[in-house]
């Protein structure tokens, strides 16, 4: 097996610290929850999260600068504004619930109540899963590292075919 993995300490090329960088804290991602659930404004988020003010003014001025949020004026009174979640803020949605169903099944222990349905049928969404080019369910020890210029874009390919800088995750 060969010796290819990410290059851990290259962070400028890798969208986790990214990513931990414009959303990495506690009071962002309650601020994103509740916009999930259709608060708008800085007071709605006050009273609902229980988060100081100028902790909010502080996070909600950077999950705008990070277009996470979008802030504009109210359409029913311009003096209030409204804070909205965007393409990229709406795109948070999955990890959002991947964090939370972690959390309850490793942290608290404690389904949320209430469910998170599928509005179609009303059933229980299913848990948050990596899944293959081919809708297989993947384990950690189903995944490896290929240099981009070596992925193949059909079918999955032979052992025969592997290339010679793969490396499993999780495999030394």
């Amino acid at each position: 097996m060969g010796k290819l993995r990410e290059p851990l300490s290259d962070i400028d090329n890798c969208g986790l610290p990214a990513a931990l960088e414009a959303i990495g804290e506690r009071w962002s991602f309650m601020i994103l929850r509740a916009a999930f659930n259709g608060v708008r404004h800085f007071e709605e988020f006050l009273t609902e999260i229980g988060i100081a003010r100028n902790i909010l003014a502080n996070r909600l001025t950077r999950l705008t600068e990070a277009g996470i949020l979008h802030r504009s004026p109210c359409p029913d009174d311009r003096r209030r504004v409204e804070y909205r979640l965007t393409a990229k803020g709406l795109d948070f949605l999955t990890t959002m619930i991947a964090l939370r169903q972690w959390g309850e099944r490793w942290a608290t222990g404690i389904p949320s109540n209430p469910v998170l349905c599928d509005a179609r049928d009303h059933k229980p969404i299913l848990p948050v899963t990596l899944r293959g080019h081919d809708d297989r369910i993947l384990s950690h020890m189903d995944l490896c590292w290929i240099d981009a210029s070596e992925v193949k874009s059909g079918g999955r390919s032979s052992s025969s075919d592997e290339p010679a800088n793969v490396r499993q995750l999780g495999s030394g």
